[in-house]
């Protein structure tokens, strides 16, 4: 068992795939040896966005808080607190933040082997 306090893991960076705005990034799974996937909080800022880029793998775009925009396959959907996107393996995918209020997300996905 590994325990991660998110505090230990905030830094402020542009979000990935196209560096649109800017956010707070928790990367939490990092310091798991061996792990097999990725479990990440990251808060976009108003105005901010992950960019359009193609996944190999299945994703979780889970809505903490705020309000925002999913892209999947050439389709654009809100989203807002307690959502669920699941996004496929070979989609180009992205979410920008929309409302007043940062975007709040838990992002998870494995990591190919």
């Amino acid at each position: 068992m590994v325990i991660i306090d998110e505090a230990d893991t905030m830094r402020r960076e542009p979000p990935p795939h196209g560096a649109i705005g800017s956010s707070t990034a928790y990367r939490i799974s990092d310091a798991v040896p061996g792990r097999t996937m990725e479990f990440r909080k990251r808060v976009l800022h108003p105005g901010s966005a992950i960019g359009l880029h193609r996944i190999a793998h299945d994703e979780v775009y889970y809505v903490v808080s705020g309000t925002g925009a999913v892209s999947s396959g050439g389709a654009t959907r809100p989203v807002s607190t307690g959502i669920a996107a699941y996004l496929f393996d070979g989609e180009t995918v992205g979410i920008r933040q929309t409302g007043s209020e940062p975007l709040v997300l838990i992002i998870a996905y494995p990591i190919p082997r």
